[in-house]
């Protein structure tokens, strides 16, 4: 029966798609540790979703972001070998984003105020992600002015997938939302 652990990482270093190791304290894991969380808390959403559209395009979401991962996490030897849309964020994926983000907004205007989050269980879990996902961000700008190896389409799909997050958050929580001013 195979292990879940292999004792590699006892040293403090995390392995790179296609060879090679960094310090898990390396930008390189903490972007890909950020966006895991971001593919957990997004399970969190769809587990308390009941709306099966949704739930089918979270889940489509947390699959993008595992190539999102592949993309940051692999040896910048190897970029070579990533496959688009596989394991290489794709110019057609930050695309498709912009394009869900307009139909989105078409059919659910947004408020005209900033809003405070929590209005419905998967609207929270959404907001949540969303946060997650601006940190993630931060990393792989930090990453980027690092000198790591950054894909702009990377970067440009996790500041897209931030916007289609909080939309997707308003479609959740409907109309009672509270906003941050008192009226």
């Amino acid at each position: 029966m195979p292990r879940i652990y292999t004792r590699t990482g006892d040293d403090g270093t995390t392995g790179l798609l296609y060879g090679g190791r960094v310090s898990k304290a390396d930008v390189v894991p903490e972007a890909c540790g950020t966006i895991d969380e971001a593919v957990a808390v997004l399970g969190l959403a769809r587990a308390h979703g009941d709306d099966p559209v949704l739930s089918a395009e979270v889940l489509d979401l947390q699959r993008e972001l595992f190539v999102v991962g592949a993309d940051l996490a692999t040896n910048p030897e190897e970029r070579g070998r990533l496959e688009p849309g596989v394991s290489l964020v794709s110019p057609e994926m930050v695309a498709r984003l912009e394009t869900r983000i307009d139909e989105l907004v078409a059919s659910h205007p947004l408020p005209n105020a900033f809003i405070v989050p929590g209005a419905t269980p998967v609207s929270a879990c959404l907001d949540i992600a969303r946060s997650v996902i601006r940190r993630a961000e931060r990393r792989v700008v930090e990453l980027r002015e690092s000198g790591g190896v950054v894909n702009e389409d990377a970067f440009r799909y996790l500041n897209r997938l931030s916007d289609a997050l909080f939309v997707l958050a308003r479609v959740a929580a409907g109309e009672a939302e509270p906003t941050s001013r008192i009226e």
